[in-house]
């Protein structure tokens, strides 16, 4: 059983990423998605290679990341990808926005469902579209779409659906059943599904985590899927994401994309995304998911005990907690006050739609300690 485990945080305070440059170092930083955790071995193994050989020019028009996503989906998801419907692009943010120019008209609408990823109101800006916004439903135990929301606003003239699965900030890994029904909702109205699924690799086991591409006939018909090993593996600086398709309609529309968004990929990325698709990688992926399931239950326990006044739903996937600290009195942007006062930077809920007033994004893909010092950092406030 391969353990994963963070950095010291006096080595982390070395990399020179957004992470850690852009606060001062008396600020612990548990906002942007970057994790403290050493890459994958054959990852590392992989860019070392790369540099010994200098093999560091364009990316080739032909290479094994669409085989290795296919043989990686097929065994952690059951989900079987054809990989000549699979082309790459830099990021997952590039590959929305070139499907989403695509599959719209400008100036039409696409659904959204907050609180969701602050960017996905840009990108679809950026795609000339406007944004239509259906709120995810709280049941109580669990975040969930809003269906009739959906169709009123397709009902409505909305022409697209942007779905993040599994959802950030949430965690949430929506139901199959429900994604089905998505599928068949877009197909009745005509309309895209560009679905962000960058989050699936850190799906904890037992969630059924569902590809919307394998979600049922109507969703392979209408669905677009943007994936990458960025976030599970930490390589979001190397730029690598792949588009896929499950249908002949859909596939034309990607291979219609111009040659400069898949000449956009880097070089490093897709080796190294190559390399955290390979079986070799699975026991460092499946030490990172116990490593954050001991890190997601930490949270929870740490804010019984220390914020029993926040609200906190055990994330399904990925290492982002959605915390609600509205009981605290602290108004709407609560992670300006815990920034200036705790020295511990999270993003602020307010950027992810309306529905994020008075909560935060906490990062728990580090090293318990730093988890236990930040909401006790956080719980000090309390009463002053």
């Amino acid at each position: 059983m391969l353990e994963v485990t963070a950095l010291p945080l006096d080595e982390l305070r070395k990399r020179t990423s957004e992470k850690w440059r852009e606060y001062p170092d008396d600020v612990l930083p548990l906002f942007v998605a970057e994790t403290d955790f050493p890459l994958a071995p054959e990852v590392t193994k992989a860019l070392q290679r790369a540099l010994d050989a200098g093999d560091t020019g364009y990316v080739a028009s032909r290479t094994p990341v669409a085989s290795s996503y296919a043989a990686f989906a097929q065994r952690r998801f059951g989900w079987d990808v054809d990989p000549t419907r699979v082309r790459t692009t830099a990021d997952v943010s590039m590959g929305i926005v070139e499907i989403l120019r695509r599959v719209t008209q400008p100036g039409e609408r696409v659904v959204v469902m907050p609180p969701i990823y602050p960017p996905f109101y840009d990108l679809v800006a950026e795609a000339g579209a406007e944004v239509v916004r259906v709120p995810l439903r709280d049941s109580g135990t669990a975040w969930e779409m809003d269906l009739d929301g959906i169709r009123a606003a397709l009902d409505d003239g909305a022409t697209a659906i942007l779905l993040c699965n599994p959802h950030n900030p949430t965690g949430t890994v929506h139901r199959g059943d429900a994604l089905t029904a998505l599928g068949e909702l877009a197909e009745e109205f005509g309309v895209a599904v560009v679905s962000d699924e960058i989050h699936a690799p850190l799906a904890q086991p037992g969630t059924g985590f569902t590809p919307f591409l394998d979600a049922g006939d109507a969703a392979r018909r209408v669905g677009y899927a943007v994936v990458s090993a960025s976030k599970a593996f930490n390589l979001a600086g190397l730029k690598c994401a792949l588009m896929v398709t499950a249908v002949d309609e859909t596939s034309a529309v990607v291979r219609g994309l111009p040659v400069e968004v898949e000449w956009r990929t880097g070089q490093f990325g897709l080796l190294a995304a190559v390399a955290a698709f390979s079986e070799e990688s699975d026991p460092w992926l499946d030490g990172l998911l116990r490593t954050l399931d001991a890190n997601r239950v930490l949270v929870e326990d740490l804010l019984a005990s220390r914020l029993p006044q926040a609200k906190y739903r055990v994330p399904d996937a990925g290492y982002l907690a959605w915390i609600d600290l509205s009981g605290l009195g602290w108004g709407d942007a609560p992670a300006r006050r815990i920034l200036k006062d705790a020295r511990v930077a999270l993003s602020a809920g307010s950027t992810f739609g309306a529905e994020g007033a008075g909560h935060v994004r906490l990062n728990f893909g580090t090293s318990p300690e730093i988890i236990t010092e930040a909401v006790e950092r956080i719980a000090a406030l309390v009463g002053r």
